[in-house]
């Protein structure tokens, strides 16, 4: 009880004061004769004088873990300008009747009163902030608030161009843009709504009122843009971004999943196998970012590890939402209405008490990324704007190859739109690979099919061979523990960061015995879904391709090449299958081959199961690896 008791001590000793003033800063009256001091010079004396004579940390913002919260997020509205697929249905969601939203009066006594007690930091959010019509009067009242450091709006950008020179004037010295393609098809399909250059164009315009850092941040959904990391990094080489990649999380309504989250550590991975140089940046204290920079590039690039990195332990931040909930955790479904209490003619200092008694509850960290799944919570456009995936991640329309960016109406402004097209213009739509063909073979009629048929290879790609039992060229170095488990037992992903950029290369293959009626069909492209062995190659090609995403704790693998390989084996109504799988990197790709060659043999499953259910898959293995750490590996 001292601690409560010292700071309310110290705040009646302040407002009592002939100083007259909340802060403690003295006040010169202006000598007969003088001009008077304008209110922005004395301001700015004020917060001088503030941040060198700090006052002892409010109690009522300090939990029982020592944490004191000086950063306070503010939801000016529910509303949205964009109808996000994985944020909220096309019609919108329901919303609070506008009597129950906090009124402009009730977010600025709110405000002053967080301040008083300590909080430098405000940051508005939505829903989208800057829809709601009174936002730059908000931002001049907050500005005019003693010890307060830092404005900031976290906003979609769709508004930005348009009302930043007023906000910039009212005080406003921060902002966060929400954007997580730089695809302008996508962009358009996933918040139906048109709207991609409008957020370019506010980028630009934050950047030209001299906004540095302006930081843009990107929810990295597996399946809908996590191939688009490297072009979101490139864009600070030339401008000061900093590109923030937000692993996903779990809120209600968005369905989430462990699958669907791309970790910290993958996009790292996936970073330094591009720019191997990438340095750690110093962590500034109460930071949810993990920082990097390439060198020689203006901007940089974080990571906010809510997920696979909790920062529990230094969070500093508080939320009160549109309609006047205090939470104290994002991933918390505990709230407290200050507006009920506001609007019953609480005094200053019952709220302070329901305040202080909400931080006190504040639990030392989050339930975890799979607790969270399941807990019952808010959706996250009823807290704050954020990017959410619904149960599968909707397809992309395919985008013509003529302007694969529609960017050709984006003005020339600091080289960005030609930056952005540079970055697409090697995407290309991959050929067809030529079809199953047909060899002649003992009177039969012989299929086969080569996903890369080379001039130095077997022409028939398979060749029919006896099989040998299988055995190992040679002892293969083993770990003495498992590599994917940490010492406390939990799974976690190898750091592969300091490890060699190598040539590596693995083959496996697998077996599918069809039996004698599918084996016909197959061999004589009669089937009714078409060509199998087309469709069981194309699988396979684009399972290796993606293996990272079907094996969680599997590194994301830039390949180089991959080969499948398909022959038809009479003597037992088989398929062979073979894949083979190139890269440069600091990891294997053993993983990219035994899922090349096991998915290519369960889609021959899939083509043939009308026909019989009699077939078995058998023989998924690795036949060998080279070029790791710990040897190369052959099965002969």
């Amino acid at each position: 009880m001292a601690a409560p008791v010292v700071s309310r001590m110290v705040r009646r000793v302040l407002r009592s004061s002939i100083r007259s003033c909340n802060s403690g800063a003295p006040v010169t009256q202006p000598r007969p004769g003088d001009p008077s001091q304008s209110a922005a010079e004395e301001l700015s004396r004020r917060r001088q004088f503030l941040r060198e004579h700090p006052v002892p940390f409010s109690a009522f913002l300090t939990d029982s873990f020592g944490r004191q919260h000086s950063y306070l997020r503010i939801s000016l509205t529910e509303k949205c300008n964009l109808r996000c697929q994985y944020c909220m249905p096309e019609e919108g969601v329901p919303l609070t009747p506008k009597v129950d939203l906090l009124t402009t009066e009730e977010i600025l006594m709110l405000a002053r009163l967080f301040v008083k007690e300590g909080v430098d930091k405000i940051r508005l959010t939505g829903g989208e902030p800057l829809i709601r019509p009174d936002v730059v009067d908000i931002v001049a009242q907050l500005h005019r608030l003693e010890g307060l450091r830092t404005i900031g709006v976290t906003t979609n950008g769709i508004n930005l161009a348009r009302l930043l020179p007023q906000l910039q004037k009212a005080g406003l010295n921060a902002i966060n843009i929400s954007l997580d393609t730089l695809v302008p098809a996508k962009f358009e399909f996933i918040v139906r709504r048109k709207g991609f250059h409008k957020v370019m164009e506010g980028i630009h315009k934050a950047i030209e009122l001299g906004y540095s850092p302006v930081k843009v941040n990107c929810v990295v959904m597996r399946g809908l843009n996590e191939d688009e990391l490297l072009d979101f990094v490139a864009l600070t080489e030339g401008l000061p971004l900093d590109v923030r990649f937000i692993e996903y999380m779990p809120f209600d309504g968005n369905k989430w999943n462990f699958k669907k989250m791309v970790s910290y550590k993958e996009m790292l991975d996936t970073l330094r196998q591009r720019w191997p140089e990438l340095e750690k940046l110093p962590e500034e204290e109460s930071s949810t970012a993990k920082s990097f920079k390439i060198p020689g590039f203006r901007g940089h690039v974080s990571f906010i590890t809510s997920m696979s990195e909790h920062f529990c332990g230094t969070c500093n931040r508080l939320r009160i939402t549109a309609d006047g909930n205090l939470k104290v955790c994002l991933f918390g479904n505990a709230e407290v209405s200050l507006r009920d209490h506001l609007r019953a003619g609480a005094s200053e200092e019952e709220l302070l008490s329901i305040i202080g008694a909400a931080v006190g509850r504040k639990k030392r960290q989050h339930a975890g990324m799979f607790n969270i799944s399941q807990m019952k919570n808010r959706p996250m456009i009823l807290i704050e704007l954020f990017l959410m995936l619904q149960d599968s991640p909707p397809a992309i329309p395919s985008i013509s190859s003529n302007d694969s960016l529609g960017v050709q109406g984006l003005r020339h402004r600091v080289s960005f739109s030609n930056q952005v097209t540079t970055l697409w213009a090697g995407c290309r739509v991959p050929q067809t690979p030529p079809l199953a063909q047909r060899w002649p073979g003992s009177g039969s009629l012989q299929r086969h099919y080569c996903s890369h048929p080379d001039s130095d290879s077997n022409p028939k790609c398979l060749s029919p061979v006896s099989r040998a039992p299988a055995s190992r060229s040679g002892p293969l170095p083993t770990s003495d523990q498992l590599t994917h488990v940490d010492t406390e037992g939990r799974a976690a992903m190898v750091d592969v960061g300091g490890k060699p950029n190598t040539e590596r290369v693995a083959v496996a293959s697998a077996v599918v015995l069809l039996g004698p009626v599918a084996f016909k069909l197959v061999q004589e492209n009669q089937l009714k879904k078409g060509d199998a062995l087309v469709v069981a190659q194309l699988a396979g090609i684009q399972a290796a391709k993606v293996t990272s995403q079907l094996i969680p704790l599997c590194h994301h693998v830039a390949l180089s090449h991959v080969q499948l390989r398909l022959e038809l084996d009479s003597t037992r109504h088989a398929v062979v299958i073979q894949a083979s799988c190139r890269a440069q990197g600091p990891t294997g790709v053993e993983m990219e081959a035994l899922t090349s060659a096991a998915v290519a043999a369960l889609t021959l499953y899939d083509m043939c199961k009308a026909v019989s259910r009699d077939i078995v898959l058998e023989e998924i293995k690795l036949i060998s690896k080279t070029g790791g750490q710990r040897g190369d590996f052959h099965r002969t």
